[in-house]
């Protein structure tokens, strides 16, 4: 029987020169570590993921959690599937990259943080994502900082899509024209410097940053908001000297997210494209009554800072629930969202390390949840309330992300 190469078969045109980049430069250089991961990433827990895209989860089985089937396309050094590893206990993990050499430390990196004890199953393969079809279908599939790393990104998305199994969710992550704007330049200048993609032009490149002037724009630019990003000299190498590199602006994404036929699910980290966070008063007003696509618009404008976009796709558009009718809330049963710290209390950090406080009620009801049967409808919980109390508070923890809703 043949033996199949990895790097060459159904591959990207620029996969040989990329998993040689990243053979030599593991990324990301995040150090390894004894133990789970510190704290937790929300977008690499399946459930709070599902639930914020489809305003609902399917109920769980008898017994155990769901038994999720996941993909991590392009795990790197697995810092990634570390998380979705040790998020998504019991779920099936499927995590593929290019390069040995980041291969190797994402194996090393999951043995010590004992991973592979919370999964179902977990397995590495150097294999590319246009490789994958045998494989499919995948609950959720994790993309992140990949697809722009390819020759033909729209041929990586249409691969991803295919894996996708109905009603389920793709995360990606994709550089932005607009916050790179500085590293685009010392990119070009790099490359017309000739300092090659290896030790010289990792040398060279942190040395341009020693000899350009202290008022130079690229330099104080790295300096404010990369030198710390940058420490490792995988992330430098990474973020300098790539071989391969795309980037979009708002339009062009949605484009690309058009081409494989797969519905935009929301921005993963939405407070960034709130108008609430630049803007108040008259300007607020006439922003918010702009339809969404043209407040992501102004948002894009107003803030040149904006260096990637980060996205939920899905295969088809998921139909949200109407969370609005209390009927359809106190029907539905629910679950504590993991991914808060502080549990149990009336003060918390939510999904994303913000203070959240809880009210005395909201606590109440996420504790009488806690202590019912599995699946149990959030009317019936015994907290001894008008309905319209019940619904009221079981509504506002929905809208903090504490309770997520499961249909029966």
């Amino acid at each position: 029987m043949p033996v199949r190469d990895p790097v060459t078969a159904n591959t990207d045109a620029a996969t040989p020169v990329v998993s040689a980049f990243y053979d030599r430069f593991p990324y990301p250089g995040d150090p390894l570590q004894d133990g789970a991961p510190p704290g937790y990433n929300w977008r690499w827990c399946v459930d709070s993921a599902r639930a914020f895209v489809a305003g609902t989860l399917p109920a769980r089985p008898a017994e155990g959690p769901r038994p999720w089937r996941i993909l991590d396309a392009g795990c790197g050094t697995g810092v990634s599937t570390d998380y979705l590893a040790h998020l998504n206990s019991g779920a099936e993990i499927l995590a593929v990259d290019i390069s040995a050499g980041t291969l190797e430390v994402a194996r090393e990196r999951t043995r010590r943080s004992g991973a592979a004890a919370q999964a179902r199953s977990l397995r590495f393969a150097q294999r590319s994502l246009l490789d994958l079809g045998g494989e499919a279908p995948f609950d959720y599939i994790n993309s992140v900082g990949v697809l722009h790393h390819l020759r033909e990104p729209e041929a990586g998305l249409k691969a991803l899509a295919d894996l996708l199994k109905p009603g389920g969710v793709l995360h990606l992550f994709l550089y932005a024209d607009g916050g790179r704007w500085e590293i685009h330049r010392t990119q070009r200048a790099l490359s017309l410097l000739g300092v090659g993609t290896g030790a010289e032009g990792l040398r060279l490149g942190r040395g341009l940053y020693e000899v350009l002037p202290d008022s130079n724009r690229l330099r104080r630019h790295h300096e404010q908001r990369w030198a710390l990003d940058t420490a490792a000299d995988a992330n430098f190498a990474d973020m300098y000297l790539h071989p391969q590199e795309t980037s979009y602006n708002l339009q062009r994404l949605m484009a690309f997210v058009a081409s494989a036929d797969l519905h935009f699910a929301g921005f993963s980290n939405p407070e960034v494209w709130d108008p609430a966070r630049l803007l108040q008063g008259e300007l607020l007003e006439r922003a918010q009554a702009l339809p969404v696509e043209q407040q992501w618009a102004l948002i894009e404008d107003l803030d040149p800072d904006i260096s990637h976009f980060e996205f939920f796709l899905s295969q088809g558009e998921l139909v949200r629930p109407d969370w609005g009718s209390d009927a359809a809330l106190l029907a539905a049963s629910g679950e504590r969202n993991r991914c808060l710290w502080g549990w149990p209390g009336l003060a918390l950090l939510d999904s994303d390390m913000a203070p959240l406080d809880l009210s005395p009620d909201g606590l109440a009801l996420m504790q009488a949840l806690e202590l019912a049967p599995a699946g149990t409808p959030l009317g019936q919980l015994a907290l001894g309330w008008e309905s319209q109390r019940q619904a009221a508070v079981a509504r506002t923890l929905v809208a903090q992300r504490v309770l997520l809703p499961v249909l029966a």
